[in-house]
């Protein structure tokens, strides 16, 4: 799924523009990475945290050569999924665990 199909139905269930319902995405999207470049945890209730994590210097190993390699520190976004949301993806959409 991209962007533009998210757009496509929020315009199709809040009946507003393609142009305006594409601008609400892109807003949502923008605040999420302006945050997220700020350091701060952003919490969706139901969905889940993203959160941004410092990632030290580190060594590590070419896979062709072998030879021993400095890898940069780093600030890294990951994602924790909420338990509801965990539920939710491993459902049949009606509630009931999919084996």
């Amino acid at each position: 799924m991209r962007k533009a199909d998210i757009a496509d139905i929020i315009t199709e269930t809040a009946g507003i523009q393609k142009s305006e319902s594409m601008e609400m995405v892109e807003q949502v999207l923008d605040l999420i990475k302006a945050m997220l470049q700020q350091g701060e945890v952003v919490k969706i209730a139901g969905f889940g945290n993203f959160v941004v994590r410092s990632k030290g210097e580190r060594k590590g190993r070419n896979p062709r050569t072998g030879e021993e390699i400095a890898i940069t520190p780093r600030r890294v976004v990951s994602f924790r999924p909420s338990a509801l949301f965990k539920q939710y993806v491993n459902s049949d959409g009606q509630g009931q665990s999919v084996s």
